[in-house]
């Protein structure tokens, strides 16, 4: 069976041809998948043979709502989606004054191993198709009613282990006969993996790539996310630079402020060296608290950016949403989990 929702439209209109149909039948059933049809039966202005041919050649992705969390605070919704082999990834919907943000998942578990993440805990399963990634878009704006302006790729995996996944995605969700989200409404974020950095810099797309730095020392960035023990700091930095350089977009560095780990005046001033000279800007994330880790919230969240301000940083400190329910990643697929 083909997973035909993954296609692009030219490989579709292939397979139609190989099917005896015309190629137009492409762009027709392009525009039913990515309006939510979960049947062949649907797409009414095909011919009952050819819903017949596709649903026996075919399958139509579309996940089912595990669990579903709405914040009475602030109407931020979490999605604990349940795919068609039983596994389980998270989607969160965040209101913003400037539209609407959807958190999607790339992997089923994660292999970074990140010490603050409860996305990584149980490892990585497997890679998410195309289909998969679509739809945690689709159905979160269907289900929740809710149209969506933006995509951060920051949910459960990561994005750049999965690489051609995420590219298909990327030219699925921007597509005019589909949701038609710009690049520059797409956030992708990475560890670091730099040699996938480089891959994406030479496509230079519009998006905006952000790197989950949380230290700019090799002995704390190493300490908190392994990735670093093959990359260190320089080398992501330099990597970093050459993708500013070829791509013309500034990179936003995510950095959760951990008490007594990577919030000192010292780390702030080496922060701002490795950024003089790139335009960048610096995301300061108050740390979710995970039960299995020993890792607490700093309390020099304020402190820490006004130092680099002090440095000319252009500093941030995220909103933090969803704070009644388990929005911060990889928790509520963690209860499910654990049958809580």
């Amino acid at each position: 069976m083909t997973d035909i929702k993954s296609m692009n439209q030219a490989e579709m209109a292939d397979y139609f041809r190989e099917l005896g149909e015309p190629a137009f039948r492409a762009k027709q059933v392009f525009q039913w998948l990515h309006r939510g049809a979960v049947s062949f039966d649907d797409m009414t202005n095909l011919s009952k043979g050819l819903r017949e041919k596709l649903s026996g050649s075919c399958y139509i992705t579309a996940p089912v709502v595990e669990r579903k969390q709405v914040s009475a605070q602030d109407g931020t919704i979490k999605y604990l989606w349940k795919l068609r082999d039983g596994n389980c990834i998270e989607t969160v919907l965040m209101r913003y004054h400037h539209g609407n943000t959807v958190c999607i998942s790339s992997q089923v578990g994660c292999r970074m191993g990140c010490a603050f993440c409860a996305s990584t805990l149980g490892g990585k399963v497997r890679n998410l198709t195309p289909s998969e990634m679509l739809d945690q878009v689709l159905f979160t704006q269907l289900d929740s009613g809710v149209p969506i302006s933006n995509i951060v790729l920051m949910g459960i995996g990561e994005p750049l282990d999965n690489f051609d996944t995420v590219m298909r995605f990327l030219e699925l969700v921007n597509h005019p006969d589909g949701l038609n989200i710009g690049m520059r409404h797409i956030s992708l974020s990475t560890c670091g993996l730099v040699e996938k950095i480089d891959k994406l810099a030479d496509l230079r797309l519009q998006l905006t790539l952000s790197v989950s730095l949380h230290a700019p020392d090799d002995e704390t960035r190493s300490r908190i996310m392994p990735v670093n023990k093959a990359v260190g700091v320089e080398r992501l930095f330099d990597t970093c630079h050459r993708y500013f350089e070829k791509t013309g977009r500034r990179i936003s560095y995510e950095y959760a402020m951990i008490d007594g780990v990577n919030d000192s005046d010292w780390q702030a001033d080496l922060l701002a060296k490795h950024l003089k000279g790139t335009p960048g800007h610096v995301n300061l994330i108050p740390l979710n608290e995970v039960k299995e880790s020993p890792l607490k919230p700093s309390r020099r969240v304020e402190a820490f950016q006004k130092r680099l301000e002090q440095h000319g940083i252009t500093v941030t400190v995220r909103r933090k949403l969803g704070g009644d329910i388990d929005a911060s990643c990889g928790q509520l697929r963690r209860k499910a989990m654990q049958g809580t």
